[in-house]
């Protein structure tokens, strides 16, 4: 972006600018790094996930077969019972996947492509900043 550097006409102004902008490039670098160690953590964690949802949907799917055969009585209690408890682990797993699944990792890798955008233009930012400051 093209910015309107030549309006600043002492060194506090441009100091106090580079010196804001800094803060705030150390800002971002503190979210970026917090995002990077988000995505990896979701990056692994996914996986887990995949693979959890894939064995609690095989035990579904067991369970609903032999409460299926099973006449009334204790046994199909259990069984039945069983059946909800791997469908309450499902709900669960599919809440964290949300969370820690791919769509969370692109949306940090969404996030970091941003701030890294954001940190180049600040950088641009104090580079003419630095030049205006040498010139007065």
């Amino acid at each position: 972006m093209d910015y309107t550097i030549s309006l600043l006409t002492s060194k506090p102004d441009c100091q106090a600018l580079i010196d804001i902008s800094t803060s705030e490039r150390a800002i971002l670098d503190h979210k970026r790094v917090g995002y990077e160690l988000q995505r990896s953590t979701a990056a692994t964690t996914s996986v887990s996930i995949e693979a959890d949802l894939a064995s609690v949907t095989a035990e579904i799917a067991a369970y609903q077969t032999v409460v299926d055969s099973l006449p009334d009585g204790p046994v199909r209690e259990e069984n039945n019972n069983k059946l909800i408890k791997c469908q309450y682990k499902k709900f669960l797993l599919e809440q964290r996947k949300v969370n820690y699944g791919v769509l969370s990792v692109l949306q940090k890798e969404f996030d970091i492509a941003c701030l890294e955008k954001n940190i180049a233009e600040i950088d641009a930012f104090v580079v003419l900043l630095q030049d205006k400051l040498d010139t007065l």
